[in-house]
């Protein structure tokens, strides 16, 4: 009866070490995640990009001003340069929403190896719990 009971205790006990394994690697990969999450979308970035979007802003309404008042550069020109900074600036938006979609798809793809690996243990568990009940029957 020891030896059951003791066996059932290191086996406890090998449990609770492998889920504070397991609570340890969470917690590496969380922080792991939140520092990604800060480099993707941090407050520099966010300082970085409005001071872009602030000098566009100041070169189309000087190049607007000047053309409407002065008239020094002809109306052809003009009309190319602030369809150039239109372009460069859908470019760089759109290479934003990129970089946003690709993450958001890691993040989805990590869940779901995270589900599967999960599904598989749950499988082995209830395989385990079957062949359990069944000695429990024969004794």
């Amino acid at each position: 009866m020891s030896d059951k009971q003791m066996t059932a205790d290191e086996e406890l006990s090998a449990k609770e070490a492998e889920l504070m394994r397991e609570l340890e690697e969470f917690k590496k990969e969380k922080e792991r995640v939140r520092q990604l999450l800060g480099s993707i979308g941090g407050s520099s970035k966010n300082k970085r990009e409005h001071i872009i979007n602030m000098i566009f802003l100041a070169i189309v309404v000087t190049f607007f001003t000047l053309e409407l008042t002065t008239h020094f550069l002809p109306s052809a020109i003009s009309l190319e340069i602030g369809v150039l900074l239109v372009s460069i600036k859908i470019i760089m938006l759109i290479h934003n929403a990129n970089k946003a979609n690709h993450f958001s798809f890691w993040i989805l793809n990590s869940i779901e190896f995270r589900v599967n690996e999960i599904n598989k243990r749950t499988i082995k568990l209830e395989k385990e719990m079957k062949i359990m009940k069944g000695d429990d029957e024969g004794i």
